[in-house]
Parts: C-alpha cells; structure tokens; sequence
C-alpha cells in the first residue's frame, strides 16, 4: 500500500492505538447512546451536567495504560451524539466547565499525550442531539423528532461545527487524526481542508463531509488478505456498549487478539476501546484486558505490523506478513493441528520460531501425503497448539534471501499446476 509522504505517515508507522468513550452518559453506566436508546427527554438528560464530576480522573494514569499495552495513540471522544462537549469550547454552555468538576480534560489529555509520546487524535460526532441547529428527523442517530424550540438549519450547523472544529485543531497542539462518526446527509469538503490547513499531517477517516483518509470497519474483521485502502479498525473491550456500562460482556481475550492478528496482518491499524467510569478511572476489568493483549502484541509485533504478503497464501486459519528475509506465518484462528503446510512456499529457511514463547520448532522441505502432486513446500511441525490456546500462534521463518519475485513466481507456479508431478 503507498504511503502519503506528506506528513500522514505517521498512521503506517503506528498501527495500535485506544479509542476513549467517556461523556455524560458514563453517569448513566448503562451506553454512550442511553439518550436515544431509551428516549430520555432532552431536559431530563442534561441534568447530568450538574452530576459529573470525574474527581479521580488522572490522564497520566491512562497514558501510562496505554504505554503499557503497547499502544502508539489515542482516540478521545469530544463530542458524542449527545452533543456533549468534553472541552472548554465557547460555541456552547453544554460543556465540562459547566460541571462541578470545571476543568478541561481534553488539555489535561493532551499534556499527558506529550508527555508520554503518544499521539492525540479527535473523535467529533456529526449528529447532535442538543444543538438546536442541528437536523433529527428520525435519520440515522438523530432523535425522532426534533427538541422543544430547536430551529434545524443544516447551514447554521455546518458553521457551528467549524468553529468548533478550529478551536480543537488549535487550542491543544498538536492533532494527528481526526474521527468523525456517522455520515452525515451532506457533504462539505472545505471542513477536512480547514483541519489539513490548522494541522498539516492530519489523518481524517471515511465517516465525516468528505471521502477522507482510510476507512472504519467497527466491530467485525473484513474479508480477505490485504487491504486495498488505509483502513483503522476499531473494537471496544466490551460487547454491549462503547461508553462504561455496569455489568459489560467483556470479550475474551483471545477473541480480541485473534481480531487484532488479523486486521494488522491485512495491513490495517487497529483501536481497541474503553469506557471510564464516571468519576475518570478505567474499569479494572478492562484496564486488565488491554494490559494482558499488549505482553502479547509487544511479542508478536514484528510480524503483526509486517508487511501483508497473503496474497500469495490461500488458507483460512492463518496469513503471511513478511519483513526482508524474514516470513511470519500469522494464525488469526484457532489450528486445527500441529503442522501446517505452506503451500506454495517451496523455500527452506534457516529457521522457524514461535514468536509466543521463543521455541524453535521442527521445519522441513517435503512433499506431503495432501500434497502428494506438488513439489516440496515448508512443513511446520510440532507447533504447541494445545499448550498455548489463549493466543494467536505467530512464527518467524528466516530464511537466506527471499523476494517477493521469489513468492510471486512460487504462487505463479502453483496456480498453474506446474508443479503437478
């Protein structure tokens, strides 16, 4: 996939990052969409306000987080649907200063991010359920009907969202993504031109007025071996909700890691989510899963982060990444057995190791009794599925030199039956 080469390369060079759901419906425990979902009036809802006061919030302590689970960024929601603003913005009253809390995590955020080298991006919901300019018309994520005294004006919006957009881009240093969430009715490209021009190197995704950088998939691994566009995959650590819900239906951690293997593996980023709870701290329960994915992504991130080289691989359990002489054979699902056979790979490495546990494992050149027609392809055996069943398997073959003519000419070969004896 090409780069940009204008200062968007960043998103290639640092692939994982954690998204932040955190607003007024934390208070709630229950989704970040409690408003809609459960149709609480407008001036029931933003009686929260007066009840939000995050006193234990410590962005150190999330960035510290992140570090340690291996993570090189960060999304944090501004504004979600609720229209909600977690920053001192003076285009409207509806936000964290007005709390008792009175502070502006997004700068307290931001300074945390510097200090830790990790990287800041923005999430900016298009619909809003407060803004009285704004259009709900029962679309999608819009209320079913307008607020008492709202007067929808599609332009007034737009102009309201710019304002605020240029204090984000300007007012906590440097942004390198911007996230908007859901697709509005309307396009407006001058809004992605005004943030590349307030912050040169922005990555912008697929959601917002414009086409954007790189795409979205939400909760669910796309078909295939590579990606044919930058893509950002994001999953939460819990199924039922994005923002804190008490009593959330974590995912398993090996759920988590196989969906990881595979999106970074097909060359796309991956941003795994947390919901604070209501007075600032990450759930023990979902601060322990990202810690225990990230000894595991800091082992295997070589070959995650590698170079997508699937194509010249057919096999649903796993995939091939590849980084010079070195081929990583990347298994997003659960073996069936011990051995796998790399058809067509017909190359003997030097070596095979399970990046898992550092174990050299048993590698040979041979036709096998499934492959009795072909010349001799790598046959990896003896690979400890059932020791290590709470991890993707991910093994480093090293070899003397290796092209992608070579796998290219390899695959060529077997496509068309030459090596049929």
């Amino acid at each position: 996939m090409k780069h940009f080469g204008d200062g968007r390369d960043w998103f290639f060079e640092n692939r994982y990052g954690m998204f932040i759901h955190w607003g007024l419906y934390s208070i709630d425990g229950w989704h970040e969409q409690v408003q809609w979902r459960r149709r609480i009036p407008k001036a029931e809802y933003v009686k929260r306000v007066a009840k939000f006061n995050p006193v234990k919030y410590d962005p150190d302590e999330w960035m510290r987080l992140a570090k340690e689970s291996g993570m090189d960024y960060v999304i944090f929601t501004t504004k979600h649907h609720d229209g909600f603003c977690m920053w001192d913005t003076k285009e409207t009253d509806y936000n964290i200063m007005r709390t008792p809390y009175g502070k502006d995590v997004l700068a307290m955020l931001a300074k945390s991010c510097r200090k830790y080298g990790i990287k800041l991006c923005l999430y900016y919901s298009c619909p809003d359920w407060h803004h009285p300019n704004s259009i709900n018309h029962g679309g999608d994520h819009e209320l079913l009907k307008q607020n008492p005294g709202d007067e929808p004006d599609i332009r007034k919006y737009i102009s309201f969202v710019k304002r605020q957009a240029t204090e984000l881009c300007s007012n906590y240093g440097k942004i390198y993504g911007f996230f908007w969430d859901i697709p509005p009715r309307v396009k407006d490209p001058s809004i992605n031109r005004l943030l590349r021009k307030l912050q040169p190197g922005i990555m912008i995704n697929d959601r917002g007025y414009d086409k954007g950088d790189y795409d979205t998939p939400e909760r669910k691994v796309p078909a295939g071996g590579e990606f044919s566009r930058p893509t950002e995959a994001c999953q939460s650590v819990g199924d039922q909700s994005w923002g804190y819900r008490e009593g959330e239906d974590y995912y398993t951690r090996r759920f988590l890691m196989q969906s990881i293997a595979k999106i970074m593996s097909m060359g796309g980023n991956y941003v795994l989510n947390v919901g604070p709870k209501p007075d600032g701290t990450i759930p023990k329960e979902a601060s322990a899963i990202l810690k225990d994915i990230g000894k595991w992504y800091r082992r295997v991130k070589p070959a995650i982060t590698a170079e997508s080289s699937s194509k010249y691989l057919d096999h649903e359990n796993f995939m091939l990444t590849r980084d010079g002489n070195k081929l990583y054979v990347v298994c997003h699902k659960d073996l069936p057995t011990s051995g796998i056979v790399l058809s067509p790979i017909g190359i003997m490495p030097k070596s095979a190791i399970l990046l898992n546990n550092g174990k050299r494992l048993t590698v040979k050149l041979e036709v096998t009794p499934k492959h009795y027609r072909s010349r001799p392809f790598i046959h990896i055996q003896g690979i400890p599925v059932e020791k290590l069943i709470d991890e993707p398997l991910v093994i480093k073959l090293e070899f003397k030199a290796l092209s992608d003519k070579m796998l290219s000419e390899m695959s060529a070969r077997a496509k068309n039956k030459e090596y049929i004896f």
